[in-house]
């Protein structure tokens, strides 16, 4: 496949994952779309372009890993998942429905794929330190990648993990932070400021890398590269709500669902 091919393959997921995911939302009324679409750029890159993997054994040794650590951001993690073949199409249908294996928060115990439960922010990239050491350790070639929200590096926790990847310099470890610029209720610049976060990590001995973080072109390029001596985090600026007219930049659309005219719309946009 060319590397055109490719990123049209990559850019041809994602739109079915962001159709895919608002649908799930709008059926179960409930989700967080905002955070879904500023996300799956980045994740059909990984799963499409990127990551080594097997659906078919997905506990194998030599699998790289992926950790949702927003792990409210379901609607994109689980299309991603059903896409790369984990599980069918019509699991989707349950999503957020009692008893279903799709819960509002990733669990490794239900679903195929999962690596780790996510949901308290804050606790994905410390565990994703803890597999990338593990790795380290036994001299594995295996990558991981953890994807945060930017509010989400207001925990404290991420601070502690990054400074003990930096110290044993985790080179095949890779953090991408999806930089919207959103949280719930109010910019992340307002809420407590993080800028600059290349400057915080780089103090911490990271290889900071700033992308457009829906330019699947560069996203590919950037989590492709070779690993070199020092974990990699890639600030990924994107769009909350990303693709939808009506949601684009809107805080309230953190975890607002569509009604049937605004759904309606949405699909209308997403071609």
């Amino acid at each position: 496949m060319t590397q055109t091919d490719l990123i049209q393959t990559i850019k041809d997921k994602a739109l079915w994952m962001r159709r895919t995911a608002f649908g799930m939302v709008h059926a179960a009324q409930l989700g967080h779309p905002g955070g879904d679409f500023s996300a799956i750029d980045v994740m059909a890159t990984l799963y499409f372009g990127v990551m080594t993997f097997d659906p078919k054994q997905p506990n194998r040794a030599d699998r790289d890993r992926f950790i949702m650590s927003k792990g409210h951001a379901t609607g994109a993690l689980y299309s991603a998942l059903c896409a790369a073949g984990y599980f069918p199409q019509d699991w989707l249908q349950t999503y957020m429905q009692p008893r279903s294996l799709l819960n509002g928060h990733p669990n490794r115990n239900y679903l195929p794929g999962v690596e780790t439960n996510t949901g308290p922010l804050g606790h994905g990239f410390p565990v994703a330190v803890g597999i990338a050491i593990a790795g380290q350790l036994t001299k594995a070639n295996y990558r991981t990648f953890v994807l945060t929200g930017d509010g989400e590096q207001q925990e404290g926790s991420n601070w502690e993990a990054a400074m003990v990847a930096g110290h044993r310099k985790l080179n095949h470890l890779t953090l991408i932070i999806d930089r919207n610029r959103l949280q719930q209720g109010a910019g992340t610049e307002e809420t407590s400021g993080l800028d600059p976060l290349d400057e915080k990590y780089a103090a911490f001995g990271w290889e900071p890398i700033f992308v457009d973080g829906h330019d699947h072109g560069q996203l590919l390029q950037v989590l492709s590269a070779p690993v070199g001596d020092k974990p990699r985090v890639v600030i990924a600026n994107t769009v909350k709500g990303k693709g939808v007219s009506f949601m684009e930049n809107k805080a309230n659309w953190h975890h607002g669902v569509p009604n049937a005219e605004q759904f309606a719309q949405a699909m209308k946009e997403l071609i």
